[in-house]
C-alpha cells in the first residue's frame, strides 16, 4: 500500500478555475479515469479525472476553491507504487486500451461511389488501433472527433497547426470577422456625424489591431484544446499521410508554423475520417514577392497599401477588400465572369455594389490578369478583356481566385481511396469513400467549401462509424440530407442567400411566387440609418412551399438561418407570415416578405387588385 497525491493535469487554458462540485469523499473507491471534481471557468465546465485506481483517504479541496494545473485534489491509497497511467498525448505508444469490440451491424448502403469498393486488408492480430483517426483539425475535423468521442469511441486527431481550428479559426473565417467588426465600427462612427455625433479621424495602430485579432483567435482555439482534453481525444501534431488502408504516418511539426522536426509516428486505426481541407489557389505567372499575398497573407496586416488589387470577385476577396479599404486603401478588383459575388441573385449584389462603389477605382468584369512583374514602385499588372486598362502598378495584390482541395496531398492512393482529377474525394450520403471504413468531409469532398457544411458532415460520419462499431442501427443509418446550405458574404452590407435563387429557378423552369420587403419600410432599419437593404422570399407557385430566399443589409448573415429552417421544414408563406416576429427588428422583415407574397402585408402600400 502507498499514498499519492492526485493533482490537476494539464487542462489547456483553464487556470484559476473554481471547484463547483465534489464528486468523491474520503473512503470512496475510485477507478482510473473516474471523475473527482467539477471545475468551471467563464468558457465551460469540466470534470477532472483520477489518473489511477485506489481509495480516497483525504479530499484536499473545498467548494469554491480555485485550482490550476498541478493543484492537489485528493490523497489516494493505491495498491501499487503510484506510477501514473500512460499519457493520452503519447502518440508513438498509442495509449493502452482496447478498441470497441461490439459486433458491427449491416446497414443500408447508399449508391457506391466506385464500381466496386476495394476490401481493406485487416489489421494485424492484436494490433492496438484507434477506433477513429481524424485527419485534419478544422471545424469539420474537430467536430467529427468530438462527436465520435462523445459516442464512446477512442479517437486520435492529427493536425499540422499548433492549435485546433484549421484554416477557419486560425487564418480564415474568425480572424477576418474580427477585422471586419473593427472596420464596421470605424465606418459606423463616421456615419454618426449625420446624427449630430462627430468623432475625429481614427488613428490606426496596426500592432494593436493585429494583437486584437490574435486574441480572438487564441480564445477560440484555446477553448477547443481544453474540450479535446475533456473528451480524452488524443492530439497528434503534424502532416498525416496514409501508409496503407489502416495506418497513417505523421511527420511531426513544431513552433507556431508548420516546420517539420524530422520525427515521425505511425498510427493504426479501424476507421478514418479525412478532413484535410483545401488551400488557396496560386496563379503560376505571379512573381514570388511579399507584396503578392493570399488570404492568409492579407490577414497578417503587414501594412496598409495605398493601392490594392483584388484578383477574383468572390466573397473572400471582397471581405478583405472591405477591411483594407476602411483602413485607407484604394481598391481595384478584376473578375473573369460578368459579375461580382457569383452565386447570389444580381438584385442582392446590386445593393452591395451601389453602396461600396466609393471604395473602388475600377471594377473590371470579363477581364483576366495575364502578367505581373515586381518593380521598385510596386507590382505591375497587365490585364486583358472587356474592362482591361493599361498596365497598373499596385502596392499590394491579393490572390483570391478560389481554393483547391488537398485530396492529392495525403497519400490517399496508398489507402485505396479514390481521388478525382481536381483533388476532390467522392463520397456517398454517409460521407463514405470507396473504401468502406474511410470517410471524408468538408472542402475535400466538394462545393460548397463552407465550415458549417463540414461540421454537419463530420457529425454524420462520426455517428455512422459509432453505429457500425457499436451495433446501433439508428446511428449507423444516418445520412447527410440537408436540403439547403446557406451562404453569406460578410461585407458591408452583408449579402446572404439560401436555397434556389431567382436565376436558378428560371434556368430550371420552376414557377415561383416572390415576396420582397424593402427595408425602407422597416422601422428598425430606418432607426439604424441603414435602410438600403431588403429581404426576399421565393415560393414554389404550385406547392406554395418556400424554396429560397436572400437578404442584403446589416446582419443579413444572422437572419438567413430562419429562412434555411423554413425550407427544411417545408413551410409556406402563411406559416412564416403568421409566425409572430418581435418588433422592431430586422428579423421581422422575413415575416413581412412572406406577407407580401400572400398579399396581406399592411406595412407597404396596397397591391393592385387583379
Amino acid at each position: 500500500m502507498s499514498e499519492v497525491q492526485i493533482k490537476v493535469p494539464d487542462i489547456g487554458d483553464f487556470k484559476d478555475v473554481a471547484v463547483i462540485e465534489l464528486l468523491v469523499k474520503p473512503g470512496d473507491a475510485v477507478q482510473e479515469e473516474q471523475s473527482l471534481v467539477t471545475v468551471e471557468s467563464d468558457k465551460a465546465s469540466m470534470e477532472i479525472p483520477c489518473s489511477q485506481a485506489g481509495i480516497v483517504r483525504q479530499v484536499l479541496v473545498q467548494l469554491g476553491d480555485r485550482v490550476s494545473e498541478g493543484s492537489p485534489l485528493v490523497v489516494l491509497e493505491t495498491q501499487s507504487d503510484g506510477a501514473a497511467a500512460p499519457s493520452p498525448e503519447a502518440p508513438a505508444a498509442l495509449a493502452s486500451g482496447q478498441a470497441t469490440q461490439t459486433a458491427p451491424i449491416s446497414t443500408p448502403s447508399p449508391a457506391p461511389v466506385a464500381a466496386s469498393a476495394p476490401v481493406a486488408p485487416a489489421l494485424d492480430a492484436g494490433e492496438d488501433a484507434y477506433d477513429v483517426l481524424v485527419l485534419g483539425g478544422g471545424p469539420g475535423g474537430y467536430s467529427a472527433a468530438f462527436r465520435a468521442a462523445d459516442l464512446g469511441l477512442r479517437v486520435v486527431l492529427v493536425e499540422r497547426y499548433a492549435t485546433l481550428g484549421g484554416v477557419c479559426l486560425n487564418v480564415g473565417c474568425i480572424p477576418s470577422k474580427a477585422l471586419l467588426h473593427v472596420t464596421a465600427v470605424m465606418d459606423e462612427a463616421r456615419h454618426l456625424a449625420a446624427a449630430g455625433i462627430a468623432f475625429g479621424e481614427p488613428e490606426v495602430q496596426l500592432d494593436g489591431l493585429r494583437a486584437h485579432k490574435q486574441k480572438v483567435v487564441d480564445k477560440l482555439t484555446g477553448g477547443l484544446g481544453a474540450m479535446a482534453k475533456m473528451r480524452k481525444v488524443t492530439l497528434v501534431r503534424g502532416y498525416g499521410s496514409f501508409v496503407d488502408a489502416h495506418h497513417v504516418r505523421v511527420e511531426e511539426t513544431t513552433g507556431t508554423g508548420q516546420d517539420k522536426t524530422g520525427a515521425t509516428h505511425v498510427l493504426a486505426f479501424r476507421t478514418c475520417i479525412i478532413a484535410a481541407g483545401s488551400q488557396a489557389v496560386h496563379l503560376p505567372f505571379l512573381p514570388d514577392d511579399p507584396r503578392i499575398v493570399d488570404s492568409t497573407g492579407a490577414l497578417s496586416l503587414r501594412e496598409v497599401p495605398r493601392r490594392m488589387l483584388i484578383l477574383g470577385g468572390g466573397i473572400i476577396g471582397l471581405e478583405m477588400g472591405t477591411v483594407y479599404s476602411t483602413l485607407g486603401a484604394r481598391l481595384d478588383v478584376v473578375e473573369m465572369l460578368d459579375g461580382l459575388m457569383q452565386g447570389a441573385d444580381r438584385d442582392l449584389v446590386k445593393v452591395w455594389q451601389k453602396m461600396n462603389a466609393p471604395r473602388f477605382d475600377r471594377i473590371m468584369l470579363k477581364t483576366r490578369t495575364v502578367a505581373a512583374r515586381a518593380t521598385d514602385a510596386g507590382i505591375e499588372v497587365t490585364f486583358e478583356g472587356q474592362d482591361a486598362p493599361e498596365p497598373q502598378t499596385y502596392d499590394l495584390v491579393l490572390q483570391a481566385v478560389g481554393r483547391t482541395p488537398n485530396g492529392n496531398k495525403i497519400g490517399a492512393d496508398r489507402a485505396g481511396v479514390q481521388v478525382g482529377e481536381r483533388g476532390f474525394i467522392p463520397v456517398d450520403q454517409q460521407l463514405r469513400t470507396n473504401m468502406s471504413h474511410i470517410f471524408a468531409i468538408g472542402d475535400i469532398v466538394g462545393q460548397p467549401m463552407l465550415a458549417h457544411k463540414a461540421v454537419h458532415e463530420g457529425h454524420v460520419a462520426a455517428e455512422v462509424i459509432a453505429g457500425e462499431l457499436q451495433g446501433k442501427r439508428e446511428l449507423a443509418t444516418r445520412v447527410m440530407d440537408a436540403r439547403v446550405i446557406p451562404s453569406v458574404a460578410y461585407t458591408d452590407p452583408e449579402v446572404a442567400w439560401v436555397g434556389l435563387t431567382e436565376e436558378q429557378a428560371r434556368a430550371q423552369g420552376i414557377a415561383i411566387t416572390k415576396g420582397l420587403f424593402p427595408w425602407t419600410a422597416s422601422g428598425r432599419a430606418i432607426a439604424n440609418g441603414r435602410d438600403e437593404g431588403f429581404t426576399k422570399l421565393l415560393f414554389d407557385a404550385e406547392t406554395h412551399r418556400i424554396v429560397g430566399g436572400g437578404i442584403v443589409g446589416t446582419h443579413a448573415g444572422d437572419m438567413i438561418g430562419e429562412i434555411a429552417l423554413a425550407i427544411e421544414m417545408g413551410a409556406d408563406a402563411v406559416d412564416i407570415g403568421a409566425t409572430v416576429h418581435p418588433h422592431p427588428t430586422l428579423g421581422e422583415s422575413i415575416g413581412m416578405a412572406a406577407e407580401v407574397a400572400e398579399g396581406s402585408c399592411t406595412d407597404l402600400p396596397p397591391t393592385r387588385r387583379r
